[in-house]
C-alpha cells in the first residue's frame, strides 16, 4: 500500500513554520513534540492519558524493540500500533544513535555495525537492510534511515560517519519496501558548518517525504547546536518536514522552532518525572523532593491546565516521593510531557495569528529570569 505523505505549510514568521504531515494514522500539525516509547510504552503513563494531555506523535527504539521482545512478534501481535494500544502517527528511530552510545561494546565498519546487547552481552549486527526490514515489522508511519552518529567535535571521524551515513542512507532507500511508511534520511556533520552543509545538501537531493537532523544535543554547547541548525535551515527544502532528534526542554522548542524545526522527541521529560523533577514552562526546573516544598499548597506550574496541576498541589507530590509511591512518577511525567506538547502547540497558534514575536520574546524574557535565580 502507498501514502502520499504531504507536508503543506500553513504559516509562517521568520522561519518559524506552521504546517500540517498527513502519515497513515491521521495528520501532525506541526510543530509538535514526540514523548519517547521506547520500548513500546511512554515510561509511567497509559495511552489514555497520553491522549489526554494532547500527544498526537509517539516514537519508539528499533534498537530495544529488536533485542526485546522481538520485531517478529511485534509483526505477529499487528504492529505496533496495535502492540502497545497507541492508534494515532508513530515513528521509530533507526538505533544508531544507541549504537553510537554502546562505544565500548560496538564495532563500526562501511557494512554496518556489530554490537553486543546491553541485556545480556549476546552479539548482534545492524546494516542498513537489516534495520529497514526491523522497522516495517514495527509498522510505524515514520522511519528513520540508519546512521552512524559521531562524537561531535572529532572532525576526521565526523567526515567519515557522514559519508557512511550518506551511503547507508542510499541502501535504506534501495532495501525500503512499504509504501505506507515515509523514511527521513539523516543530517550529520558534528559541529563542523561545511560538514553539515554538505550532508544537508546531499540529504535534501534524495527527494524523502522528510529530513532529521542528528548528532545533535550529544554533548555540544546550545550555541553549536543553534549554529548547526542556523547552516542547514537555509539548505533543506522548504516543503518537507525537519525533525531535530533527541531535542526537547521548554528553552530547546523555543529556540528551535524559531530555526525551522518541525517535530521534536526527548527522553527527558519522563527521566526527569521518574527522579522528582519537573519543568516550569516559563523556564527552570524544580526538584520537589526539597523539603521547601512540603507544606507548599501550589501547584507545580500555576500557568499549566495538565491533570497533575489541576489536580493536586506541590505537597501532596512531595509526600509521593518522599513515600517513594508509583503514582509520583506518573504524575510529574504528565506534567513535564504537557509542558513541551502545549508549548510547541502554542507556538504553532502564535506562527498562524500573528503574535509569534510577542509570544516568543515574553517566553524568553521568562526564561532568561529563571536562569539567573
Amino acid at each position: 500500500m502507498s501514502f502520499d505523505f504531504k507536508f503543506t505549510l500553513e504559516g509562517q514568521s521568520g522561519r518559524a513554520r506552521a504546517g500540517r504531515f498527513a502519515t497513515p494514522h491521521g495528520e501532525l500539525l506541526t510543530p509538535v513534540f514526540a514523548p519517547v516509547g521506547t520500548a513500546a510504552t511512554v515510561k509511567a503513563v497509559t495511552p489514555p492519558q497520553l491522549h489526554e494531555m494532547g500527544a498526537s506523535l509517539v516514537l519508539s527504539n528499533t534498537y530495544h524493540l529488536y533485542l526485546r521482545p522481538g520485531d517478529t512478534l511485534v509483526a505477529e501481535m499487528g504492529g505496533l500500533h496495535n502492540f502497545m494500544q497507541w492508534p494515532n502517527p508513530m515513528l521509530t528511530d533507526s538505533g544508531g544513535f544507541q549504537v553510537f552510545s554502546l562505544s565500548q561494546t560496538r564495532s563500526v565498519d562501511d557494512d554496518g555495525v556489530d554490537f553486543r546487547s546491553h541485556i545480556d552481552g549476546s552479539l548482534h549486527r545492524f546494516t542498513p537492510e537489516s534495520v529497514m526490514a526491523i522497522q516495517e515489522n514495527l509498522g510505524a508511519d515514520i522511519v528513520m534511515a540508519f546512521d552512524e552518529c559521531a562524537e561531535p567535535t572529532d572532525r576526521a571521524y565526523n567526515e567519515q560517519a557522514m559519508l557512511r551515513t550518506h551511503a547507508w542512507l542510499q541502501r535504506c532507500i534501495a532495501a525500503k519496501r512499504r509504501g505506507d511508511q515515509a523514511l527521513f534520511g539523516i543530517v550529520q556533520g558534528g559541529v563542523w558548518p561545511e560538514l553539515r552543509a554538505k550532508s544537508a545538501e546531499f540529504v535534501a537531493s534524495l527527494g524523502l517525504p522528510g529530513n532529521a537532523i542528528g548528532g545533535l544535543s550529544v554533548g555540544e554547547s546550545k550555541e553549536d547546536m543553534h549554529a548547526m541548525l542556523d547552516v542547514v535551515d537555509p539548505i533543506l527544502p522548504a516543503d518537507k518536514p525537519r525533525y531535530l532528534m533527541g531535542v526537547g526542554t521548554p528553552e530547546d522548542l523555543v529556540q528551535c522552532i524559531q530555526r525551522g524545526i518541525d517535530i521534536f522527541d526527548c527522553v527527558l521529560p519522563t527521566r526527569l518525572g521518574r527522579t522528582n523533577a519537573v519543568f516550569l514552562r516559563s523556564g527552570g526546573r524544580l526538584n520537589l523532593k526539597n523539603a521547601e516544598f512540603a507544606r507548599d499548597a501550589k501547584p507545580i506550574d500555576e500557568s499549566c491546565g495538565c491533570y497533575t496541576c489541576r489536580s493536586f498541589n506541590r505537597a501532596y507530590l512531595r509526600h509521593l516521593i518522599v513515600a517513594k509511591e508509583m503514582l509520583a512518577g506518573t504524575l510529574l511525567s504528565i506534567h513535564n510531557l504537557y509542558t513541551l506538547i502545549h508549548i510547541a502547540r502554542d507556538l504553532r497558534a502564535a506562527i498562524l495569528d500573528g503574535s509569534f514575536p510577542q509570544v516568543v520574546a515574553a517566553l524568553e524574557a521568562q526564561q532568561a529570569a529563571a536562569r539567573l535565580r
